[in-house]
């Protein structure tokens, strides 16, 4: 690029910094930041991560719970005041600093505890996440089969009153006919039985023998006869134990399936996003297809309709309870994958001039749509359970876990070919939560990486530190593939990556609306993207502005204390008992919480007590924002920015933060023009270049390393 004022740059990508190329350094080979090679890459990464199995058991769940087609309402305003606003913020800035994780946030660097919290919400959530697709790969094998196990009650893990649909089917007829014909080999237990089954530890509600025997719930006011379905999940693939403080022993066949996860995992990811990028294009897109074939066969089936009904008739009056707004706000963060820091770190791999604005709503529209037609996928195949049972939609409806790996396999367990039906639905499962887990690694992996790259993109650091981290990922869900595990599990799902998210984001959107300046990176998002049409910069701005300094703030706090005061502690709520948590456990889980967003004070704290000077200029530099000569604006004010330059900027900032520079310089002047693509350093921060140091620090504070 040719010499210019500060801030006056060529419309072409920087160089070398984004390049995917390769230095020679005497310690070995330092390869340089990848780049993604197509545009469509970053779309589908975006798509692959956020769409997952959220929008496939939580959104349709949810829609029917709070109204039908009545809590579309809220929803798509918490796409426009939320969804959008804050996914493009975070995807936008990512791409402004060609960084993820802790190095976007050098626009504040007071506030780059932000970076740390996020890294550690997306490891907890690449911890739990796996789990989920270990489950799915136990399913996929127990599919492989001319009969389903999990439809008959002839297996070993089934207790003596395990009961089928059909069996139940002739409870029934029996409790109608005026003579109840003898039913030995289908009556279930006693409720006396159940009594003595059944104990009561405090708070805790459980079944020792968990699921066997006949059980009753809501104080005895309905008999409930134990499927093969459950006992299946509760006994043979997860063998259940009595609560959070009976871990139990790990169930080696699932532990198999989760390190067989994290092997999947890691040779997607380990060549970085030129590996992940092309296995994008299958695990992005074909669950779509499958999908497809799923609702095809649903709406097939005798009874779809009322299924259907239920998901979609509204309430309105349903829209009066705060709560509903609170879950539509929450699965719009939860889908949307914000405040986990791997937006940012997707967006960092962008070209500097990429539109990543039109990706952002393409995203949001796909991302929507695939929620809108998954509950048309679950609701087609719960209709038709409830049809061939007898019982109310309502009975059938689950979330969850439950509705994987119970209410979905006890359905295609009636179908003809059960077995097809059931690998095609778990291999679309895998395949909605493969993407979204491999990329929510590699948003760890780079906010790592982009810490010390100097270190782990030397040789090949990165593929045995990618090793290391799904190593420990692995080690920790271990504890989850206990026969406690799933209660470790959904201490994970509600605490580490819940609510939570919603203090990250407003925090994110305040820092750059109010700290680092609206109409200051307004400017940046225009010069990159390149904008023509004056009128239509003219409302971006506009827009923009309202958004992130008004209305997103502000609707993110709104739904996290809505979410605050309707709060209501952990229970895992089984098919047949309700497990409330000990106090202990709860404790737990709100650590997991607070780990992170604890880090952003303790990080300003670190910042401020490592930053020379007095307490003002120690605040004034660390709200400073610490940028390349590409990012600045033509006209740039030096007084209000200090200029990082490649490794003789990166340098002399660790000498400022090891104390070995005076604060004053830091800094640059303004009375004295730096140019932009002029200054040329080849030399790191050791006096021999001393000049063009001064220069750029400013002669007024008479300090020189020469």
């Amino acid at each position: 690029m040719e010499d210019t004022k500060p801030g006056w740059r060529m419309t072409s990508d920087p160089p070398s910094e984004t390049t995917s190329s390769s230095l020679d350094s005497p310690t070995g080979k330092i390869h340089k930041r990848e780049q993604w090679s197509k545009k469509l890459d970053f779309l589908l990464a975006c798509i692959g991560f956020s769409v997952g199995l959220g929008n496939v058991w939580r959104f349709p769940f949810l829609c029917y719970r709070n109204g039908g087609g009545a809590f579309l309402i809220p929803y798509f305003l918490a796409v426009i005041l939320g969804g959008i606003p804050m996914f493009f913020l975070e995807v936008s800035l990512g791409q402004f600093m060609s960084e993820g994780g802790i190095g976007p946030w050098r626009i504040a660097p007071l506030f780059q505890g932000i970076g740390y919290a996020t890294a550690v919400i997306v490891f907890l959530l690449n911890c739990e996440y796996n789990v989920i697709l270990s489950w799915a790969f136990y399913y996929i094998f127990a599919s492989l089969t001319s009969v389903l196990p999990w439809s008959h009650c002839d297996n070993e893990w089934n207790t003596e009153n395990c009961t089928t649909l059909e069996q139940l089917r002739l409870l029934q007829q029996a409790a109608n006919s005026t003579e109840a014909p003898s039913l030995a080999d289908t009556t279930p237990a006693s409720a006396s039985e159940l009594v003595a089954s059944t104990l009561a530890h405090g708070n805790e509600t459980l079944n020792v023998t968990a699921p066997s025997g006949v059980f009753k719930e809501d104080n005895a006011s309905k008999v409930i006869y134990p499927d093969p379905v459950t006992e299946f999940w509760e006994r043979k693939v997860l063998g259940l134990s009595s609560g959070v403080g009976d871990p139990g022993n790990i169930k080696w066949d699932l532990a198999l399936c989760l390190l067989l996860a994290w092997i999947v995992v890691y040779f997607c990811i380990c060549k970085g996003i030129k590996s992940s990028g092309k296995v994008m294009y299958v695990t992005a897109t074909s669950p779509y297809i499958f999908m497809f074939i799923l609702l095809i066969r649903g709406v097939t089936l005798e009874g779809s309709s009322l299924g259907l009904d239920y998901y979609l008739n509204p309430k309105w009056e349903r829209l009066a309870d705060a709560q509903v707004w609170v879950d539509a706000g929450t699965q719009i963060f939860f889908s949307y994958s914000i405040g986990l820091g791997t937006l940012t770190a997707l967006g960092s791999y962008n070209k500097f001039h990429h539109n990543c604005f039109r990706d952002s709503l393409i995203f949001a529209a796909v991302n929507s749509l695939t929620s809108f037609l998954a509950g048309f996928v679950i609701f087609s195949v719960l209709g038709f359970m409830a049809h061939s049972q007898g019982v109310s939609v309502e009975d059938v409806a689950e979330s969850g876990p439950g509705l994987a790996f119970i209410a979905y396999p006890e359905a295609v367990a009636q179908m003809p070919l059960a077995p097809a039906w059931s690998a095609l639905f778990f291999v679309m499962i895998i395949l909605l939560g493969l993407d979204s887990q491999f990329v929510g690694v590699e948003g760890f992996v780079t906010a790592c990486v982009d810490l010390y790259p100097k270190f782990l993109r030397r040789n090949y650091n990165k593929e045995i530190f990618i090793a290391i981290v799904c190593l420990i990922c692995f080690l920790i869900g271990l504890s989850m593939v206990t026969e406690g595990g799933m209660y470790v599990f959904q201490l994970f799902d509600y605490y580490s990556a819940s609510r939570i998210v919603m203090v990250v984001a407003t925090i994110e959107c305040l820092v750059v609306a109010y700290v680092y300046g609206i109409e200051r990176f307004l400017d940046n998002l225009l010069f990159m993207f390149g904008f023509q049409n004056e009128m239509f910069k003219k409302i971006f701005r506009i827009i923009a502005k309202v958004f992130w300094t008004v209305l997103s703030p502000t609707f993110t706090m709104a739904i996290f204390v809505l979410g605050c005061v309707s709060y209501s502690e952990l229970t895992y709520k089984r098919k047949h008992v309700l497990y409330e948590y000990p106090s202990w456990a709860i404790g737990v889980g709100w650590m997991l919480a607070l780990v992170s967003v604890v880090l952003i004070p303790i990080f300003m704290v670190q910042r401020i007590c490592v930053t020379p000077g007095t307490f003002s200029e120690r605040i004034r530099v660390l709200i400073t924002p610490h940028l390349r000569q590409h990012q600045l604006r033509p006209n740039e004010d030096m007084t209000r920015t200090v200029l990082l330059e490649d490794e003789f900027f990166t340098d002399l900032e660790n000498r400022i933060e090891e104390k070995d520079v005076p604060m004053g310089p830091l800094i640059a002047s303004s009375d004295e023009p730096i140019q932009s693509t002029g200054i040329k350093h080849p030399h790191p921060v050791n006096g021999k270049d001393s000049e063009s140091f001064n220069r750029l620090l400013g002669e007024q504070n008479g300090s020189s390393l020469a």
